[in-house]
């Protein structure tokens, strides 16, 4: 996933087209996904070359067992896999479960990604397992993962939620500190109504550079076209790359 990462184009250039990654290897179910995030990528400003591991984070917490249920985790999953075809060097997504904790980091690769959601769900116990809602552990999970990988380029982590957590000053500091790290938090939300702390991160102040972003899926996830998510998924990333740069956070 990380060790063959190239450094990154010393300044990010508007590109005339969208991405063209390599379709080698890629399973035919996931080939209209890569395209299409590509297409999301070049909107956003992401010079061609870019890399940058992706992350997955989902909710499992009590209230989000509609969503495992109705396969929108795993459209999910499947919806990072075609982003970090374009981004990584082998497109592997580490995948982190959390509810009150964060669950141990499972890859989703493009030879295993198929039920991969459902699989970990029914091994941490399924609904009966289902606990509440803290982000700072998870976010502290991911935190040590990237830094443990030695990577020298950015990660880009997906962090779903359906719903504000039970522990909001944490995750605030979190945000807050991981500033100052080449990470960017793509938050989603799921559910009928906007998840109002996600948007209270989006705008959180004190910074270093703006980190994050927010995009709301809405209460039916699976049924919004791949284009929409991820448009929504990495509208501000380029803008993000460049402020690193400028705060030398990505050579």
């Amino acid at each position: 996933m990380f060790g063959r990462f190239k450094k990154a184009p010393p300044a990010p250039v508007e590109p005339a087209s969208a991405q063209a990654p390599s379709l080698t290897g890629v399973p035919a179910g996931l080939v209209s996904l890569v395209k299409t995030a590509g297409v999301s990528l070049a909107k956003a400003g992401v010079p061609a070359g870019q890399r940058a591991a992706v992350y997955l984070v989902v909710d499992r917490s009590w209230s989000m067992r509609d969503y495992f249920a109705d396969g929108s985790v795993q459209n999910l999953a499947d919806q990072a896999l075609g982003l970090s075809a374009n981004l990584d060097d082998d497109g592997t997504v580490p995948l982190v479960m959390f509810d009150s904790a964060p669950y141990p980091v499972v890859d989703i690769s493009l030879d295993r990604y198929q039920g991969v959601v459902a699989q970990q769900h029914q091994r941490y116990g399924g609904e009966s397992t289902m606990g509440g809602t803290q982000y700072a552990p998870a976010m502290r999970a991911v935190i040590e993962h990237y830094r443990g990988s030695r990577a020298t380029d950015p990660a880009l982590v997906i962090f779903q939620t359906d719903g504000d957590p039970q522990d909001r000053d944490d995750a605030r500091l979190q945000l807050s500190q991981a500033s100052k790290l080449p990470i960017f938090w793509s938050f989603v939300g799921f559910g009928p109504s906007e998840v109002r702390f996600l948007q209270q991160l989006d705008t959180l102040g004190g910074r270093l550079v703006d980190n994050a972003s927010y995009f709301h899926a809405g209460a039916r996830p699976s049924g919004l076209p791949d284009s929409v998510l991820y448009d929504g998924l990495t509208r501000e990333f380029g803008t993000w790359l460049t402020a690193a740069r400028a705060k030398g956070l990505l050579p």
